[in-house]
Formats: C-alpha cells, sequence, structure tokens
C-alpha cells in the first residue's frame, strides 16, 4: 500500500485566535502546544496574535486558531454564508448530551438546532463563539 499523508490538525479562522483556542481547550480538554500557552498576566500575547496549536492528549491530533482580521460568520442552517466546515463530536448517552449541553453553553457556544428527540442519532448542533458550527451526537 502507497503512504498517504496523515492528518496533523484543523485549523480554524477566527478574529480571536486565543478566545477560541481557550473556548475549545476547555471544551476538548486539548493541551497547547508548547510556546503557545497564555503568557502571564499583564504580559503581551503576540502568539495569539497569529496562530495557535492545542493538542489532543491521547492521539496528537490538533486544533489550529488562525487570526484573521474579519470573519463572515456561517449562517447555517441559512446557506447566505456556507458553514464550509464543521467539527462532529460524540458522546455515549443522552444524558451525556445534556451534560455537554450545559457545559458548551457556558463556555460561550450558542444552540442552533436541537434533534435530541431523535430516536436514530440525537444530537445538538452549536455554533462556537466564532460562529462555526459543531455538531455534539450520540455515536
Amino acid at each position: 500500500m502507497a503512504e498517504v499523508p496523515k492528518l496533523r490538525q484543523t485549523v480554524l479562522d477566527t478574529t480571536d485566535a486565543r478566545g477560541l483556542a481557550e473556548f475549545y481547550r476547555q471544551l476538548l480538554g486539548y493541551t497547547y502546544r508548547d510556546g503557545d500557552e497564555p503568557p502571564a498576566a499583564g504580559e503581551p500575547d503576540e502568539r495569539g496574535k497569529d496562530w495557535l496549536v492545542l493538542r489532543a492528549p491521547e492521539t496528537g491530533h490538533g486544533l489550529a486558531f488562525q487570526q484573521v482580521s474579519a470573519l463572515a460568520e456561517a449562517t447555517w442552517p441559512e446557506h447566505t454564508v456556507p458553514q464550509q466546515l464543521h467539527l462532529d463530536m460524540t458522546v455515549d448517552s443522552v444524558e451525556q448530551l445534556e451534560a455537554q449541553t450545559k457545559r458548551v453553553l457556558e463556555l460561550g457556544a450558542r444552540l442552533l438546532r436541537d434533534r435530541i428527540d431523535d430516536h436514530e442519532e440525537p444530537l445538538r448542533v452549536f455554533a462556537d463563539p466564532a460562529g462555526h458550527p459543531f455538531c455534539i451526537f450520540v455515536g
């Protein structure tokens, strides 16, 4: 079999790289790549003005956050501004989905669609603080 590339990370554009990185760090339990940690209180956040990387402790897969000056928020489920990409996450039960919904909303996400009563695939769709849609479903 021919060698294939390995997926290293998914990159999200954002107008607030540090803020969005912190949202996903807290949500997923990822850690900053060495050197990307937040600066000490009162120190300038030079890394947060450009590019930050989080890594999954168990797999090393990452999420990266690229600072941009402007970003049109996806309008999903409308198609005026397409989402272009979204993240799917799973939990083991509807009870866990309820618990994660509470956490996600406390972290600053918004609920976009609620299909928790779907017997085949209970799920909820959220927008992160930058407006990127993501799903959490029972899998």
